[in-house]
Order: structure tokens, then sequence, then C-alpha cells
């Protein structure tokens, strides 16, 4: 008899390698039932060095549900190609069968009848065991972990803690650098304090003090593994300031700064560097282009949206590796690295299914005696749920559908705007929602939801905006994220035109009444930049009107009409 456990460590496994064949290696180790978490983690023995990356875990301590997108539209240059590639079509181009564990992991399709065949995935303890199974393969002194960023933010515990459950966490998994984005919204004071407990470095080679034009943080580190230099350039969201409230970090300033890439880059070929890494929360296609703009980078592993993809994206001579968010992927690349520079590799996206890989029991304990004092507030039931509720699409998410709602009923509004993060986990059909699954929607320093006035006019020029921000042909002007969610109101979007001409027929649902560029609408959201935004927490809203509406029932969202 055959358990669960050893049927998805059987299935898993092969569902990690990548290129063709995919499906027919699956299918045998499935029939054969042999497989094992040795069979998942286990790496023929190539080259000198092995790098490992994890990035946007969004202080996910435990597994997690997480849907990848249905809908990830590129523009321009980029159109169609990976990341801008999902569904049916990314299972074709990656030769990934139907149904198996990489479609789960890599895809929204069929999600939640997959969900519940091969459950949650992630978690620190997970991630511990890699890393600890890694290094004791390759000897600690031939693996170099690293942390792309967005690791403090994101949960109940770590907006209780100001992100301390995080860093006392990653202290034990012991990376090598990081860098970081959603980390600044606990504010200056916060971040140095928190950097200084860090017992590793934090880089930001882009980020500068305002007042002297100087570097704020180290900008790379020369770190030797394996016999090899591996300088190592942290590269911090360029656009945190704008993004996020600038009010909370006066004092530095951010930017892409590709110019002091450059020079890093340069200062590192000159110290001896066998290899350079860029730590990137950049964003995928803001990557890509600075790799065909800045010369001698090795690697680029980047962060920021949420991207995962099963093999390297190549830029010249640049390899982009993307290993998703909320711990669902570890990315291990093996390098066979000299005085010549890169000379091979071999990398794998290994899934972390957490009914296939162990925990490891001193990261499980650490966690264990983080979340114990929130306890029975993390477990406290909200709601339940008959649909599955997801926040990651372009366009809508069913979790952001019952924020508008939430925010429509109770702060009285006729419109309902709520932000396109790409973080926050998934909870499939039939569950109850507890104050942690909450949280993990809406987790932040700033969640007033406020409520005001808003003409037509500024209302359309909002959502240009936005979509400016996320679908600028060029990279460069690109911020991540998706699109600002509504309530109450429809609107058409063509993705390929230009800013002011991107949204149309706008629309209030309930009457049918084309929006007036000159009315005043009310107008309720949260997470505003604004320093003075007053009213309650978003969860605070949220939980009051669930209240009136213990069950939830998701909606098919065509509120949003994409033209192109």
């Amino acid at each position: 008899m055959v358990s669960r456990r050893e049927f998805l460590s059987a299935t898993v496994a092969l569902g990690a390698l990548t290129g063709s064949g995919l499906a027919s290696r699956w299918s045998r180790a499935a029939a054969q039932q042999r497989l094992t978490e040795d069979s998942l983690l286990a790496v023929p023995d190539f080259g000198n060095l092995t790098i490992l990356h994890v990035t946007d875990i969004h202080a996910q301590l435990v597994p997690v549900y997480f849907r990848e997108p249905a809908v990830n539209v590129g523009v321009g240059e980029v159109a169609g190609l990976p990341p801008h590639v999902t569904g049916a079509d990314f299972l074709k181009l990656y030769h990934i069968e139907p149904g198996s564990p990489e479609a789960y992991a890599l895809t929204s399709e069929d999600f939640a009848a997959l969900a519940r065949q091969y459950g949650k995935m992630g978690g620190l303890d997970r991630i511990a065991t890699i890393v600890r199974r890694t290094r004791t393969e390759r000897g600690d002194g031939n693996v170099l972990l690293l942390d792309g960023g967005d690791t403090w933010q994101g949960s109940y515990t770590a907006n209780k803690t100001a992100g301390a459950d995080m860093i006392e966490a990653m202290n034990l998994l012991k990376p090598d650098a990081m860098t970081g984005h959603w980390e600044f919204t606990y504010g200056t004071e916060r971040v140095n304090e928190a950097i200084a407990a860090l017992s590793f470095p934090f880089l930001g080679s882009n980020i500068f003090d305002s007042e002297w034009n100087e570097p704020a943080f180290d900008a790379w580190k020369m770190i030797e593994r394996g016999g090899a230099k591996i300088a190592v350039i942290g590269q911090a969201f360029p656009y945190t300031p704008i993004a996020n409230p600038s009010w909370m970090i006066p004092g530095w300033s951010f930017g892409i700064r590709d110019e002091e890439i450059a020079r890093h880059v340069a200062e590192a070929r000159e110290a001896g560097a066998d290899l350079v890494v860029l730590l990137s929360h950049n964003g995928f296609d803001v990557d890509r282009k600075l790799a065909s703009r800045v010369e001698g980078i090795d690697i680029i592993l980047t962060g920021h949206t949420h991207d995962a993809l099963p093999e390297p994206v190549k830029v010249g001579r640049t390899m982009l590796i993307a290993s998703g968010s909320n711990g669902k992927f570890v990315s291990r690349l093996d390098l066979d690295v000299g005085a010549g520079g890169l000379k091979g590799f071999k990398y794998r996206l290994i899934p972390v299914f957490s009914d296939v890989i162990s925990s490891d029991p001193e990261m499980a304990s650490t966690i264990e005696q983080l979340r114990a004092p929130y306890g029975d507030e993390l477990k406290r039931v909200i709601g339940h749920t008959d649909g599955l509720l997801y926040r990651r699409g372009n366009f809508n998410g069913t979790w952001d559908d019952l924020i508008c709602d939430a925010l429509l009923q109770e702060r009285d509004a006729e419109i309902a705007l709520s932000p396109g993060f790409r973080w926050g986990t998934s909870l499939p059909a039939g569950s109850d929602i507890t104050v942690e699954d909450l949280h993990n929607a809406c987790a932040m320093t700033y969640p007033a939801a406020y409520r005001n006035t808003m003409s037509g006019e500024m209302l359309k020029a909002v959502l240009e905006d936005v979509a400016d921000n996320l679908f600028n042909a060029d990279p460069y002007y690109q911020q991540g994220g998706d699109m600002v969610r509504v309530g109450g109101v429809g609107f058409g979007i063509d993705p390929t035109k230009s800013i002011g001409s991107r949204i149309s027929d706008m629309t209030i649902l309930k009457t049918k009444a084309p929006i007036e560029g000159g009315r005043d609408y009310v107008v309720a959201g949260w997470a505003s930049i604004n320093e003075e935004t007053e009213g309650p927490a978003i969860w605070d809203v949220v939980e009051g009107y669930l209240k009136g509406h213990p069950t939830v029932s998701p909606r098919d969202n065509r509120a949003v009409m994409v033209k192109s």
C-alpha cells in the first residue's frame, strides 16, 4: 500500500526536471511509484559551485496555497514571451503534462482540483531541508544561498513583529546576502535596526542617501565559494518611493541606476571576480532590458514580479533565473566556474511540495515558537468560502472582489479600489476563512481604508496611470504589480495602447450609467501612499463585512473587458 506522501513524492520528483520528454518520464515514475524526497532533491554531481535562490517569500513561514496567474499580458517586444505565457500555453511551451505536479505548481490550470490532490507548497522548514541537504552534499564552502527580498512583509505575524519573526528564521537559514523592497515599508528606523540584526549582508547598489547622494548600503560583496570568486551585486526595487510611501523612507533615493551596476561589474572584474551575479528585485522585464544594456553579468536572480520559470532565459551571455514567490520554489544552479569564468551549468527549479519534502526540525521548532504567541488569533474563523479565493492575475482576483465588496458596503461607497499587489495567498473552495488567511491578503504598515470623493475624470486618470505602470512598452517604466481592482464600476482596457488611451467604457455596474467626467463619486480604497490617510484598517473592514456575510461565494468577475 502506497501512502499519499509516497505517491506525491513519486509523481513530483521528475516533474521538477525540464526539457522535452517530461511527460513520458513523469508517467513512468508515477507508475513505478519508487521516487522519494531523495529523488526530488538528488542532483548528479556537476561543477564546483551551487547557487540557491529564494525570493518574494512575503513572510510565509508555513506551507500555503498559491494559484499562479491565468492572465499575464506582455506588451511590446516581450509580448508572448516568458513570463507572459500562462495556462495551457505554458504547459505546451515547457512540455509539461496537464494534471501533473509541475502543472499544478506552475500554472492555474485545473488548480482547484489539483490543490486537493497535491496540497500546499512552501514552508520555511521545507526550504531549510533543501538548503541543509545541498550544503551537506556539496559542502558549505561550495554553496551560495541568496535571498531576493520581499521577505519580511505579508503575514499577520510579520506585521505584529515588524518583520522580526522572518529575520530570526532567515538568520537560522543563513543566506549569504539579500536585497529588498517591502522591507522598506517598516520605515527608516526599523529597517536600519533590522539590518543590524541580520547575520548576513543587506545589499542595495541603487539606494543613495538623498542629502549627500552617497551610497546608503553596501552595493556588492565578493564571496569565495568552490574555489571561485563570486561578486554579488544587490539591486533593491527601484521604484520603492513611488509604489510605496516615500514619507516612510525620506532619506533614501532609489532608481534603476544601470550605470551604477555597470560600474560595480567593472570593479568586481578588476578585483578578480570569476562570476558576477545580480541579486535583483527589479522585476523580470526590467531585468531582461538591463541584461541587454549592461555587459559582464553572468546571472541575474530576478524577483518582484513573482514569475516562476522552469528554464533560464538567456539575454546574450546573461542568464535570468525566476524563482517564483511565497516559498513555492527554490532555484538551484550548479555551475562550473574557473579562472576563465562560467564554463557550464545545470538548472533545476525545485517545487517545494510540503507533503513530499520533510520538515527541518530546528527550523520547525523556531517557526512554532515564533507563531505561538499569536496561535489563537491566527486560527480564529471569521468566515467561509464556497469558491476559490486567489489574488494573482493582471485584472482581477476573487480575494480583491471580496475586499471591494467590503469597502462598498462598510464604507458606504459607490466605487471601490483595491491595489493590484501580487502577494496574497490562495484559499480553496470549502475552506474556513481565518484571521491568518485574511492578513495574508492585506498585512501591511499603511492599511487605512479611506473614503473620499473623486471625479470621473480623476478616476480615469488613476486607472490610466496604473495601467501605464503595468503595460508601458518600455520595461524601465514598469513598476510591476497588477491592475488596480475595482468594485461597483466596469471598464474596458487595451494594454497595447499608450497612456491616456488604454481605458474606455467606464460604467457604474448597478445602474449601467456611464461614468461622467465632471461628476464626483464616493470612492473607498486602501493602501494609499499619502501620509495623512485616515480610516479603519482594511482587515477590520473585511472582518466587519464577513459578520453580515459569513459565507463568500466568489463570482465570475467580468467588470473589466480586455481589448486588443
